[in-house]
């Protein structure tokens, strides 16, 4: 009985230790964001926009994803969970709680390059709206982005 319960509560901390690992890190978004990078500049951003299109697992793992806009003008070129949004420009839509990130996403790709954004949005997993951050990175006009929910 004693080997049971022991083996039970092992199976429960395994089972729990899991899922935590599940979990995407901020380090998970910024690996994803420079393989993205990386496929951009070895083979184009049409290459990357096939492979967000098609889910491709190095680029959508669970609520972690990569998509991608344009720099400039701000429309949407490829989202592996919303494909209703791409091909326009959401630029100056606010999130639930009225931020326009997607404004402030492109400014910071003008000026630094790279960095995080915060704000509010729906996560695939859980259907709800959720705190949000996001990785980004300007690469040949276009800016990459891959966020995690905050919990």
């Amino acid at each position: 009985m004693k080997l049971l319960l022991t083996a039970t509560a092992l199976c429960c901390a395994l089972a729990t230790g899991a899922a935590f690992a599940s979990e995407p890190t901020e380090k998970d978004a910024i690996a994803m964001v420079e393989r993205g990078v990386a496929l951009v500049k070895a083979k184009g951003k049409d290459e990357m926009i096939k492979k967000i299109n098609a889910k491709d697992p190095e680029y959508v793992q669970g609520s972690l994803y990569i998509d991608m806009r344009d720099a400039k003008t701000g429309i949407v070129l490829a989202h592996p969970i919303n494909q209703s949004i791409v091909g326009k420009d959401l630029t100056d839509v606010p999130d639930a709680t009225g931020k326009k990130y997607r404004r402030e996403i492109i400014e910071l790709a003008a000026k630094s390059n790279k960095g995080w954004v915060d704000y509010h949005y729906k996560n695939p997993t859980s259907g709800k709206i959720e705190p949000k951050t996001t990785y980004i990175q300007l690469v040949d006009g276009v800016v990459l982005e891959a966020g995690i929910y905050k919990k």
